[in-house]
């Protein structure tokens, strides 16, 4: 029978139990881990506020 698996459970710990790429579930953690940081990347940069402040103030 053909497909991913080929008979050998590899018993991973630690990290490389949820981030692997012999399984479906390590390589589907790789993929959302990857779409969350590019999320957060997109939110920090629209939240960044434009307007600018001025180094030296006058008196």
């Amino acid at each position: 029978m053909a497909g991913h698996d080929s008979g050998h459970d590899p018993q991973f710990t630690g990290f490389q139990k949820y981030f692997n790429s012999y399984t479906i579930t390590g390589r589907r953690n790789y993929v959302l881990a990857t779409y969350a940081t590019i999320a957060l990347i997109v939110m920090f940069f629209k939240g960044r506020s434009k307007k600018q402040k001025p180094a030296v103030t006058e008196k």
